[in-house]
């Protein structure tokens, strides 16, 4: 404990640095967030596994290490080669490429962008677009009870923003890259994305979290999506860090009326990683659905915790999130469904699904569904269990051998989210990955 302390020491005096050596930028309002931020951080410190949150989920490892901010490290270049590997067959796609915090220009490619859609660094969105920033920006991602959204927070300088306007069509994703490269110093960057979808627009995001280094290091994020009226939003998340980074992120979901948003999760690396993800459903009519999948092998360790708030009625949501873990590794499932007195009408489903591929391993799933309406159709399971020595014996029989079935069935579990992927390139790259890495061993 007091080690932890000791640390939340270190990142407020981190702050006090920076604070120091920062320009005017983006009004009094911006330190506002700042500094109301870090006063938060300081009174929560990091969380314990005394919190119920947390208590599956220990951050000793990350705060133990002495994380230094990358703004106070030498600018770090990543190469078009190395970018190549994550954004090979997706085509020329529009993307906006972070570098340790930092909007990389040469990386980044925006030539095709749809004249009306804003993509800008967020330092740039703040000083020239503050109108369009101001009302959304860490408005939404709650931050009582949540220490690293406000340390987030505290430190935000850049990142990425999107505002598409109302009623514009974007028919190619747009691709916000966000990586970690440099020297094998531990680093701790805090990647930002402020996302406004405004009423009867339609955008697919994708949201790479890469790292081009080896070593301990810390990305926090953190990502806020606004969706309006009638509007449409499709958003892939694909986590794939080094095995030895830590990874925490939170993703905050605000929908209108009649919105539409899907969520698509992919955790392939990191030595913790957590992900938490929530959307109110403030209006009639809306259509919210959330799919995961994660792998784990080694000792890593993986937390999922979802939140779904039905506050108003006739909307319906959908949730699944699958497992695959082997050696020693560790996972962690809790997806909240909340249905308040007034949300009427309801209709909300949630199924969390885990795969054990070793003895060692072991996996702490939570559905809860919490209900204040009496009029609802709501639904929640979870299931654990091993690949049937029923299905094998079935391959084997014709022609296949143990290991290979075994890959075979392991990548027939991950398939059903894959399926719900709708860009084919991310699709594809995917499953050669998955094929890549069961064949390697995940799977034996």
């Amino acid at each position: 404990m007091s080690e932890i302390s000791l640390q939340k020491d270190s990142y407020l005096s981190a702050y006090s640095r920076l604070e120091t050596g920062r320009e005017s930028d983006g009004g009094g309002w911006l330190r506002g967030l700042r500094e109301e931020a870090i006063a938060r951080f300081s009174d929560l410190g990091f969380p314990t596994i005394r919190h119920e949150e947390w208590r599956h989920t220990s951050v000793a490892p990350i705060a133990r290490i002495p994380f230094e901010p990358l703004r106070e490290q030498p600018a770090a270049r990543v190469t078009a080669e190395q970018l190549s590997r994550f954004v090979s067959g997706v085509g020329d796609v529009c993307r906006l490429v972070v570098v340790n915090g930092r909007v990389d220009a040469d990386l980044s490619a925006l030539s095709s962008l749809p004249e009306g859609i804003q993509v800008l660094s967020l330092s740039e969105a703040i000083r020239d677009h503050a109108e369009l920033v101001e009302p959304h920006l860490a408005r939404h991602a709650g931050q009582n009870g949540q220490p690293f959204a406000a340390l987030n927070t505290a430190f935000l300088e850049d990142g990425a923003f999107l505002r598409v306007p109302e009623g514009m069509v974007v028919e190619n994703p747009i691709f916000f890259l966000f990586i970690t490269a440099g020297d094998e110093v531990p680093t701790v960057s805090y990647p930002r994305l402020l996302v406004v979808a405004e009423s009867g627009s339609q955008v697919r995001i994708v949201e790479g979290y890469l790292g081009v280094r080896d070593g301990a290091y810390f990305t926090n994020a953190v990502t806020e999506i606004v969706v309006g009226e009638n509007a449409v939003v499709d958003r892939y998340k694909l986590q794939e860090e080094s095995l030895d980074a830590f990874h925490l992120a939170a993703t905050h979901v605000t929908q209108a009326r009649n919105s539409v948003f899907s969520s698509h999760s992919i955790s392939l690396g990191g030595s913790i990683v957590r992900n938490d993800l929530g959307s109110v459903l403030d209006g009639e009519g809306i259509d919210c659905n959330f799919r995961g999948l994660y792998l784990a092998q080694g000792n890593q360790h993986v937390d999922n915790h979802t939140s779904i708030d039905h506050a108003r009625p006739h909307s319906q949501s959908r949730e699944l999130y699958k497992g695959i873990l082997t050696d020693e590794a560790r996972g962690v499932f809790n997806g909240r469904v909340l249905v308040r007195k007034d949300a009427q009408k309801t209709d909300a489903r949630q199924t969390n699904k885990n795969l054990l591929l070793s003895g060692k391993c072991l996996i702490n799933t939570k559905p809860e569904l919490e209900i204040y309406a009496n009029d609802v159709k709501c639904a929640h399971g979870a299931t654990i269990g091993q690949i049937q020595e029923e299905a094998i014996f079935y391959l084997r029989s014709r022609g296949i051998g143990e290991d290979e079935a075994r890959n075979i069935l392991t990548y027939a579990f991950a398939n059903e989210v894959l399926d719900g992927i709708q860009i084919d390139a991310i699709r594809e790259r995917l499953e050669a990955h998955l094929m890549t890495r069961f064949r390697k061993g995940l799977a034996s």
